[in-house]
């Protein structure tokens, strides 16, 4: 969320992370009793992997926009520049 409100929906943002652990039990459940819960849900990331890409802005909007982003996450991280490495 603060990276699409930073940028202003001017860039396309990609999320390379999704969801792949469930809490246990959110399977025994009818479809009927879990309307409108969203579940618990969690995703194994590993150190290197890229969690977000975002084009169409400029490079230091797109730096203001992740430096926002990583205050609000637990791990530390860094930012890359496509062909820059």
């Amino acid at each position: 969320m603060a990276i699409t409100r930073h940028v202003k929906r001017a860039g396309k943002l990609w999320i390379r992370i999704s969801p792949t652990i469930r809490s246990p039990g959110s399977r025994s459940k009818s479809a009927w009793w879990r309307q409108g819960r969203s579940g618990r849900v969690a995703a194994v990331v590993e150190p290197g992997r890229v969690m977000y890409e975002i084009s169409g802005v400029t490079e230091d909007v797109a730096r203001e926009a992740f430096r926002l982003a990583t205050h609000k996450l637990p791990v530390a991280t860094r930012v890359l520049i496509r062909g820059a490495w």
